[in-house]
């Protein structure tokens, strides 16, 4: 079971993936993930990861490749993966062909107008970092920690602003990708909008044990 999982951000991708990855016994692969634990053990790719992030700039699709393609080698891969967070490009997806055969490709289904709602409504706690959200999670006293009474606040990245341009990132690069799969016949569209107890409901009923 080789899999990729694509959709827009807040679209519960990583917290599907956590729960399939435990369901099913197959690693969840993230970029970021990748890119964290190389820097901390100081591989070769991770010093090279290192210095273009310290310099501010994006790490380029050859060595994201270089770090997925390192990733994919390791035996606990053998029964499958989950890959969130890449391919993010058309070239990315061109160059994953060459090294590992994908079997189905979940697209995450849901509307901007959604994540937006999701997102935006996210606090944080300025002193212990738990979080809440205004519909979802409302904490007992409005703007306040439920653990510590910290003040709530909204992540910078969870400004509208800041969720506008990162949905309109999304659509620009890694939408396409939809295209790409979706004439290899490899595309499983599921309805991200419920709670994700029902999502993983849906995907378990797409693919059965």
């Amino acid at each position: 079971m080789n899999c990729i999982f694509l959709g827009p951000p807040g679209a519960g991708k990583g917290t599907l993936a956590f729960e399939v990855s435990k369901s099913y016994k197959i690693p969840h692969i993230s970029t970021g993930d990748l890119f964290r634990a190389a820097i901390k053990d100081q591989t070769e790719l991770g010093k090279k990861v290192k210095a273009v992030i310290d310099s501010g700039a994006l790490v380029s699709d050859d060595l994201t490749i270089a770090l997925v393609k390192e990733r994919l080698e390791k035996d606990d891969t053998k029964n499958g993966f989950i890959l969130d967070g890449f391919p993010r490009t058309i070239a990315q997806a061109d160059a994953l062909k060459h090294i590992v055969k994908i079997d189905s490709v979940i697209n995450f289904d849901i509307s901007d107008d959604e994540v937006i709602q999701r997102l935006s409504g996210r606090r944080i706690c300025s002193s212990c970092g738990q979080s809440f959200h205004i519909e979802f999670v409302k904490p007992k006293k409005e703007g306040l920690c439920d653990s510590c009474s910290g003040e709530l606040i909204t992540r910078p990245d969870d400004k509208i602003e800041a969720i506008q341009k990162r949905l309109e990132t999304y659509r620009h690069q890694t939408a396409p990708l939809i295209d790409y799969y979706g004439k290899k016949h490899l595309i499983v569209d599921i309805d991200a909008r419920p709670s994700s107890d029902k999502v993983l409901a849906s995907f378990e009923a797409k693919f059965p044990h």
